[in-house]
């Protein structure tokens, strides 16, 4: 069957080539609309979209589309990438045996989007460096507005994020040959299936490599999805912020996913049985096949399949928090692994019926742990109608080597052991509370397994992963501004600052050479030679509340990190500003009858009356996960904040992150009003920006806060603009008086 498809689509592809010999060659336009095969006039185009209607719509049946040396440019009126807008092409409802062909498509929202197409195909296109957030995140501290979240996208929630290529309601696509790098997701699909993916490079985004909900019957193999992370920083935190190589999300069945390599990122394999499941114990994302892929380096779990079924076979899972996180996993044969150096090899808590067989582990601190909690919550529907005690597994044939602790076990029943070797462990078995029939009779046998290949393998033409990528390991992940540093141009990165306030710099790049051009309030103390990669380590002197490191590039031109091409002679720097901030900080405590959104004027008399906390602070840089402080409130509080700020003349970028209100005044006038619900709904609605333009002199800053419930966050931000092509929307100039 599957040879029958392929030389049917092979055929279709050929007769369409011999067309395609013949089509009109037109000048790409605003507004265009393409209704039979069509060659687009090679050269640059400047077009933006609206965010309302496509660049280019393509609507019918049997048509090719050709882009070859051309280069469409969207947003043309914005820099920043969380400001790009638009799609450049879309396909129609109702098209079918549509193929695309050669595109180069950048600074949009979303570059191609197909919606209820079938027989697609979009190959040997480059769809980099198009819609992607602000990362708020720093070397220190996590920003929860930096958080993504998928759990809603009935309505095409998923395209707020953006993508190169965005598949809905599409059946029997062909995604091959792709590159989109640079961007926040690559390939986003939703109620698709029998999709082919293979051979596409979609690395370096900030977000999703290949991203799946309630799409099933789709075969993915061949595809590197490398360092696709936000949310690490090497030694800080490393929750990775729900960034995935694949994504597959909320009732995904029956997927194939076969030599990829999905390494460096937030997740190499992200499963979630979705919220149905959750609200009905009904469903999940089963029967997925995960055959053959790399997954290593993951800051959390190199795969996590949860609330489902699935076969993960041959894969490698190296250095990550986890290697397979498996929590109320059912009836799933994790087999033929390859674990080494993660933190945990397997967990899984609630699972059942799991087969643990065949794997190697090397040097994990655990290598298998299984667990439960001894009550579920009372509310959750889950729990209520499906049996989620951990019990009855099968362990056997495993290889343990240099493993501190080879099973941790606890609240679980039924598990029985079937000669696994071991070698240089520290710990056998550590057995916890509510363990019953743990069964170590036969542990010591000898015990020579082998298994049949999944007959789903004869579907995966490619039998070999893409080649590694760049430096290996987790302390190479580097989060920039606008996403992980992809090693192609020059990077002054800080890498700490040691216990006598040295800071130590790492000089990065690909060719060329550096030198230092600029120093202001540091004096370096010790510097590499001038290739790439070098150090410098300096000294912050001075009273300065601007510093800086600047330094120059010698070589040829590069791709900086907006996708722009930058030469000999660019100037590449680290960039400290610290103004001296004094906030006089008071909390309050307020309930229904001065609720900050339904009794306004009774919450401001609350601020005039006597706070239950005060205290002076340095800076507002608050995650509250519990109380704000010992016999102080965990939920509805407020926080009133005032600072004088001595500032030069010029424009400024002021932001918050807040959850659940705010609002700012600068010199008495409110220039962020962020006192909404809608700014929760997610976690990238709490962050508020704004550019104003401040005289020189001493300015007044009020920040006023409140919380609801659940964690509270107050991280303000406040730094000068040097370009004023990236002042967003509308200004504010205050004059101090």
């Amino acid at each position: 069957m599957y040879l029958k498809c392929l030389l049917t689509g092979l055929l279709s592809g050929f007769l369409l080539y011999l067309s395609a010999q013949d089509m009109p060659s037109v000048k790409p336009e605003k507004g265009m609309k393409i209704i039979s095969s069509t060659r687009l006039q090679p050269g640059f185009y400047a077009l933006n979209s609206d965010s309302s209607s496509p660049l280019i719509e393509i609507a019918g049946e049997n048509i090719t589309v050709d882009l070859k040396e051309v280069i469409l440019q969207g947003s043309n009126d914005k820099t920043r990438p969380d400001e790009f807008y638009g799609v450049a092409i879309y396909i129609r409802p109702g098209s079918k045996n549509i193929h695309i062909r050669n595109a180069n498509i950048h600074g949009y929202k979303i570059a191609i989007l197909a919606d209820s197409v079938d027989r697609l195909s979009i190959e040997d296109c480059d769809l980099s460096y198009n819609y992607r957030q602000e990362l708020k995140s720093n070397r220190e501290r996590e920003d929860i507005s930096d958080w993504m979240s998928y759990h809603k996208n009935e309505n095409q929630e998923w395209k707020r994020y953006g993508a190169g290529i965005y598949l809905n309601h599409c059946k029997n696509a062909l995604i091959a040959n792709n590159t989109i790098t640079g961007g926040q997701c690559g390939l986003m699909m939703t109620h698709s299936e029998k999709a082919t993916v293979y051979n596409n490079n979609f690395s370096f985004n900030s977000g999703i490599g290949i991203g799946l909900y309630r799409s099933s019957f789709n075969t993915f193999y061949h595809n590197r999805l490398d360092w696709n992370v936000r949310g690490y920083s090497h030694g800080k935190y490393k929750r990775g912020q729900d960034s995935a190589g694949f994504l597959v999300f909320e009732q995904c069945n029956d997927n194939i996913f076969a030599y990829n390599s999905a390494t460096h990122s937030g997740d190499g394999f992200f499963l979630w049985a979705g919220q149905h499941t959750m609200d009905t114990g009904e469903g999940g994302c089963n029967d997925n096949f995960i055959y053959g892929n790399d997954f290593s380096y993951a800051p959390t779990n190199g795969v996590e399949v949860t609330f489902s079924r699935n076969l993960v076979m041959k894969n490698i899972i190296r250095d990550c928090d986890h290697g397979i996180w498996g929590g109320y996993s059912f009836d799933s044969d994790f087999t033929d692994n390859d674990f080494a150096f993660n933190r945990i090899g397997i967990a899984i808590e609630h699972g059942q019926n799991n087969n643990i067989a065949i794997n190697r582990f090397l040097y994990d601190k655990t290598a298998i742990k299984l667990w439960s909690r001894a009550t579920q919550p009372a509310d959750w529907k889950y729990a209520q109608v499906k049996d989620t005690r951990s019990m009855n597994y099968w362990i056997a044939a495993n290889q343990f080597t240099a493993t501190e602790t080879i099973y941790d076990i606890m609240g679980t029943d039924t598990v029985a052991f079937s000669g696994n070797q071991k070698m240089a462990h520290t710990v056998n078995l550590k057995l916890g509370e509510r363990t019953n029939d743990i069964d170590t009779s036969r542990e010591d046998d000898p015990l020579d397994m082998d298994y049949v290949p999944d007959e789903r393998l004869k579907q995966v033409p490619v039998t070999k992963r893409p080649d590694p990528l760049f430096q290996k390991g987790k302390e190479n992940i580097r989060i920039a501004k606008w996403g992980p540093y992809n090693f192609q141009y020059p990077l002054l990165w800080l890498k700490n600052i040691d216990s006598s306030g040295l800071y130590h710099f790492e000089v990065l790049g690909k060719t060329g050479s550096w030198k230092v051009k600029e120093l202001n309030g540091f004096e370096i103390t010790e510097k590499g030679n001038d290739s790439f990669p070098s150090l410098i380590i300096a000294k912050p002197v001075g009273s300065s509340v601007q510093k800086n490191i600047r330094l120059q590039y010698e070589g040829p031109a590069f791709i900086n990190q907006l996708g722009k091409e930058e030469n000999s002679g660019t100037v590449f720097e680290y960039e400290q500003f610290a103004v001296q901030q004094k906030w006089v900080t008071r909390w309050f405590k307020w309930d229904s009858t001065n609720d900050p959104l339904t009794a306004t004027d009774a919450f401001m008399n609350l601020l005039a009356s006597t706070p239950i906390h005060t205290d002076t602070l340095p800076k507002l840089d608050f995650t509250w996960w519990g109380s704000i402080g010992k016999n102080l409130p965990a939920d509805s509080f407020a926080t009133d904040a005032v600072t004088d700020i001595e500032t030069e003349k010029g424009f400024y970028d002021l932001a918050v992150t807040a959850d659940d209100f705010v609002k700012i005044y600068v010199d008495g006038k409110l220039v962020i009003d962020g006192w909404d619900p809608k700014f929760t709904l997610y976690d990238e609605y709490t962050h508020h920006r704004t550019v104003i333009e401040l005289s020189k002199g001493l300015h007044q800053i009020r920040v006023i806060h409140a919380e609801k419930s659940g964690i509270a966050t107050l991280m303000f931000y406040f730094n000068p603009v040097k370009d004023k092509a990236q002042q967003p929307v509308y200004q504010l100039r205050i004059s101090n008086h």
